[in-house]
């Protein structure tokens, strides 16, 4: 059976460390919430590495709580809090420490059963941790490749469990991949950075003070880093079914590895900071601000 791929809300689910030790994943889970009308939000687990644990998650729907009523006086099309409870799920604790997965977490259970319930669509995974549920995933179920579709934010995240990630690659090399290794920083590094968009600036002008979902950013990091959430952008602006094409997410290219494989664009003309493709993300930086302060606007 064909994936249909009609004009239609992306579905996702959200792999994510929060809690853990980078507190860019509250960062990017709070960008997340104030974009949730847009998707179809089918999971979100808490994965490895470090401390992170889905009440973590809880914390950041609960500040979505307090804000609903707004948010919701916006779009009814605003998932319910209790919704998103329903969906979170603790995902691996560990990181991977075999070659091939031995077992079986509830989130990664939940990312099979997700996929499993949309068999005529993509479902695209985000990975903000490691890779680790996504892998237990396909290694116990690899039916679920026909519409599991996988965005990954790996650098640092790679090597917190590489051996959940060289599965993968070695393995299932028919895999809709798209790795980020270095692309995403384009989110901070770069671009438009002057007055008001500046990493700091634009915090404190269109964040800060915004909502309980501000109050709980600017608590956690007062300047933007967000590495992940260029894995959201990419389906704010931009065609998600050619990675190849230009996107508020970065755009990328094949290396030959798979059929579906796509990774860091080399071109020197993209690079920001010895970073490759990162230039393909902050080209579109004032965009993407000016589009978030409007909706954080509706917080104030």
């Amino acid at each position: 059976m064909s994936i249909q791929v009609e004009a239609q809300k992306p579905k996702i689910i959200v792999s994510t460390d929060i809690g853990g030790s980078d507190p860019d994943d509250f960062q990017s889970m709070v960008h997340l919430l104030v974009y949730a009308d847009k998707f179809e939000i089918l999971g979100l687990i808490s994965s490895p590495p470090h401390n992170g644990r889905v009440e973590h998650i809880f914390e950041a729907i609960d500040a979505y709580e307090n804000d609903f009523p707004k948010l919701q006086g916006q779009s009814t099309a605003f998932p319910e809090p209790d919704y998103l409870r329903k969906i979170s799920k603790q995902g691996a604790i560990d990181p991977q420490s075999s070659e091939i997965p031995e077992s079986l977490s509830e989130g990664a259970a939940f990312i099979i059963s997700q996929i499993r319930a949309n068999p005529d669509y993509p479902v695209y995974v985000l990975v903000w941790g490691s890779i680790t549920d996504v892998a237990q995933a396909v290694h116990h179920d690899p039916d679920i490749k026909k519409n599991l579709r996988v965005y990954s934010i790996g650098s640092w995240n790679t090597d917190q469990d590489p051996k959940s990630r060289d599965y993968l690659f070695k393995n299932h090399k028919d895999l809709w991949w798209i790795e980020n290794n270095t692309t995403f920083r384009g989110m901070y590094m770069g671009g438009e950075q002057s007055g008001e968009y500046g990493n700091i600036s634009f915090v404190e002008k269109n964040i800060k003070e915004h909502g309980f979902l501000g109050k709980l950013f600017w608590e956690q990091k007062k300047d933007i880093k967000m590495g992940d959430t260029p894995s959201v952008l990419y389906f704010l602006q931009g065609n998600p079914e050619n990675p190849e094409s230009a996107s508020w997410g970065g755009s990328f290219v094949k290396t030959g590895h798979g059929p579906n494989y796509w990774t860091d664009n080399p071109d020197l003309s993209l690079v920001e900071n010895n970073r490759p493709g990162a230039k393909t993300v902050n080209q579109w930086r004032k965009e993407f601000l000016e589009d978030w302060a409007k909706r954080m606007k509706w917080l104030k």
